[in-house]
């Protein structure tokens, strides 16, 4: 898919952050017809109503998936920029977004990527991958969607 604008109405003005859910629905309304599953990744500061802020949304058991660029940066914490690190964060965030898209829910597995992140320290802190019982789920949900 080609670079989307960013949908209108989609920024909280009191908060200065956006609203995912809306960039979400957007990302829905334009999937393309033979699309497994569609993550849209912008690099803005990303809220829900309940929570002051998510590094992504995805739509449960649905098609597509958001993930927010700018928490994940060292650089909006106030510290010196690392790529690496960067990139290690966005791989998990997307993962884990694009998983939840495949209907699996937040685990308990501190290792797994799909374990829930209330803060960017606890991106870093979990694995890269999804645990076994995860790994399973998703097996079997791709499986079912490919027969």
């Amino acid at each position: 898919m080609r670079p989307r604008a960013v949908p209108a109405g989609s920024f909280d003005e009191k908060r200065k952050q956006y609203v995912s859910t809306k960039i979400l629905k957007a990302i829905i309304e334009e999937v393309p017809d033979d699309a497994g599953k569609v993550l849209g990744v912008i690099d803005e500061d990303l809220c829900i109503p309940i929570l002051t802020f998510v590094f992504g949304e995805a739509q449960l058991g649905g098609v597509g998936a958001v993930v927010a660029l700018a928490r994940l940066r060292q650089e909006f914490h106030g510290l010196d920029p690392d790529e690496p690190l960067f990139l290690e964060r966005l791989h998990k965030e997307c993962l884990h977004e694009l998983g939840h898209a495949y209907g699996l829910i937040h685990c308990h597995h501190p290792e797994c990527v799909m374990y829930l992140s209330n803060t960017v320290f606890d991106v870093d802190r979990k694995g890269r991958t999804m645990c076994g019982a995860c790994s399973d789920i998703l097996l079997a949900r791709t499986k079912r969607s490919s027969s």
